[in-house]
């Protein structure tokens, strides 16, 4: 094996070990409302939404297209730019899951590719009509658009049902909130699971091993579906707690409204081939379902933290993508490759450890929200902490 089929092996793994943060970073964007109103359990909400990611993963190739030739110039290009790009992607997801913020794992990834290739090829690497249409103006519009569909649902489902016993209705709509969950989870596979396939589609590309407007390889589809499928399944607890309790004291039939809005506005944009977020999706729609309902507590603050990060994750991403590759270029080929890959790793592992210090786990992630992301008095750990 020569030093490039290294260096290509390094970006392959990383790139999967993106899908696997993007996973568990995401499962909160289909089963947060189900787990928080008790729909589901939280271990078999989690286990449901990774079946439906594997699933939804093979459905839709539209976006991982996207990806690989419509945000940057594919023959500019390198296998460290990749995996730069990669690095910047994957440590602004696990910092944003550290603190419990619902980020988009789209953007982060993004922005790290959009960064390393700044720095590698300059400004007209970037096809910057590709990433304003295709990824900006989603970015903006689609949580409107999600918050404005679950509040309408909302406002219907509770006039529609005036007069209905409180015990009935509940437990009817937590039945319709599992099919509901079950459908954003397999349309979050039909968007989420496409960008790490378009990215090592571009490393392949980049790497000479396809065409330039090659699609992805079945190897590539299938083990980007484990990989995303795995890591819903270990479930990002910190992030499912916000969306699920921080935005909005949310009820059944809130929930159905907004996973049905969510779900809807995710399928149409894989149709068409836009790389939104679906993180942006759910929390627009989990605000509508707030807003729709009269009396309902929305806590905007927890929102306005939200949106902060938004506006950052691009560029955050981008400038760790661009330090990534200036590191790596600097030590230059494999070495300097390997070097950024172990120094990722250890990060990873300090966020991990970090975490486990103030876990929230199956056992607390429905704890009374009291403005901090981890309940304060949390209970003996037990199984995985993520």
């Amino acid at each position: 094996m020569n030093g490039n089929s290294v260096l290509l092996a390094l970006v392959v793994a990383t790139a999967l070990g993106f899908d696997f943060t993007n996973g568990f970073h995401d499962t909160g964007n289909a089963m947060a409302t189900s787990i928080a109103t008790g729909a589901l359990p939280p271990r078999v909400a989690v286990a449901v939404s990774s079946v439906l990611n594997l699933v939804g993963a093979f459905l839709s190739f539209s976006v991982a297209a996207t990806i690989a030739s419509g945000l940057v110039q594919a023959h500019l290009v390198t296998l460290t730019v990749v995996f730069a790009g990669l690095a910047g992607g994957i440590l602004w997801n696990l910092a944003t899951w550290y603190l419990g913020i619902p980020s988009s794992s789209s953007h982060a990834l993004i922005g790290g590719v959009v960064g390393a290739t700044l720095a590698a090829a300059g400004g007209h690497a970037v096809q910057w009509h590709g990433l304003v249409s295709k990824v900006v103006l989603p970015a903006v519009l689609s949580p409107v658009i999600a918050a404005f569909v679950a509040a309408v649902g909302t406002f219907l489902v509770y006039r529609l049902d005036r007069g209905m016993d409180a015990g009935v209705r509940n437990r009817g709509f937590r039945v319709g909130q599992i099919g509901s969950a079950s459908m954003v989870s397999l349309a979050h596979g039909t968007n989420d699971a496409q960008k790490t396939m378009g990215i090592i589609t571009l490393a392949l590309i980049a790497n000479g091993s396809l065409g330039e407007h090659a699609k992805a390889p079945a190897w590539v589809i299938i083990s980007c579906a484990l990989a995303i499928s795995l890591g819903t399944y270990f479930g990002g607890w910190r992030v499912i707690r916000t969306l699920g309790k921080g935005l909005v004291e949310i009820e059944a039939p809130q929930g159905m409204a907004a996973e049905s809005a969510s779900a809807a506005v995710i399928l149409l944009s894989s149709n068409f081939g836009y790389s939104l977020s679906t993180t942006h999706v759910a929390t627009g729609s989990i605000l509508g379902s707030g807003v729709g309902k009269r009396g309902a507590e929305v806590r905007w603050a927890v929102a306005g933290r939200m949106a902060t990060a938004w506006v950052f994750t691009l560029p955050a991403a981008g400038i760790v993508g661009a330090l990534a590759y200036a590191s790596a270029h600097a030590i230059g080929g494999t070495p300097g490759a390997s070097t950024i890959f172990v120094v990722l790793a250890g990060c990873a592992a300090a966020f991990f450890l970090a975490a486990r210090r103030n876990a929230v786990t199956p056992s607390n992630v429905n704890s009374e929200w009291s403005g901090s992301v981890a309940p304060a008095a949390s209970p003996a750990v037990a199984g995985a902490s993520l």
